[in-house]
C-alpha cells in the first residue's frame, strides 16, 4: 500500500500537470515588442485624458503643495524620485513663471517616459517644454555630486521648514 505522503505527492503532480496545459492557454501572447522595424505599434492603446489646463486663480502656496505631490506620485518610478528630490530642492525657490512651465511640464504629457526621455536627454525636448525648468531639471539630472538617488525624500523636511 502506497503511505498518503507518496499518493499526496502522486496526486498533486497529475493535478499540477493537468492544470498547466489549461493556464497556458489563458496566458495572452500579447506582450511590449519593442520599437522593432516590423512593429506597426497596432497592438498599443491609447487612454484619451482631459486636456491639462493651467490653474489661474490658484494662490502660489497651494500651487507649490500640489506641485509636490504631483512630484511624488507619478506613473513610474524613476520619475517619482528623480522629479520629488527635484521638487524637493527648487520647488520652493521657482517663480511664477518658473511653476507655470513645471506644472505644464510634469502634467501636460500624458506619458511620464516622454519626461524621463527629455530629462535625461535620451530623445529632444519639445519646443512647449524647453525652458527654464526643463534646463533646471536635465541639470539636475546628470547628477554632477554623485548622490545616492534611490528613493523619494522624506517629507520631514516640510515640518523643518514650517517652524
Amino acid at each position: 500500500m502506497l503511505s498518503s505522503a507518496i499518493a499526496k505527492r502522486l496526486l498533486t503532480g497529475v493535478c499540477q500537470a493537468s492544470w498547466r496545459p489549461a493556464v497556458t492557454g489563458l496566458v495572452s501572447t500579447r506582450a511590449y515588442r519593442g520599437d522593432t522595424p516590423d512593429d506597426t505599434r497596432g497592438d498599443l492603446i491609447e487612454i484619451p485624458l482631459p486636456p491639462w489646463e493651467e490653474k489661474l486663480d490658484e494662490p502660489t502656496d497651494i500651487k507649490r503643495r500640489r506641485l509636490l505631490y504631483e512630484s511624488r506620485k507619478r506613473g513610474m518610478l524613476e520619475n517619482c524620485i528623480l522629479l520629488s528630490l527635484f521638487a524637493k530642492r527648487y520647488l520652493n525657490t521657482m517663480s511664477d513663471n518658473q511653476l507655470q512651465q513645471y506644472d505644464r511640464l510634469i502634467n501636460e504629457p500624458s506619458n511620464d517616459w516622454d519626461i524621463y526621455y527629455w530629462a535625461t536627454e535620451a530623445q529632444p525636448t519639445p519646443d512647449v517644454y524647453q525652458g527654464e525648468v526643463m534646463d533646471l531639471l536635465k541639470e539636475f539630472t546628470k547628477n554632477r555630486n554623485h548622490e545616492q538617488r534611490l528613493d523619494a525624500p522624506s517629507l520631514e523636511y516640510l515640518e523643518r521648514d514650517s517652524h
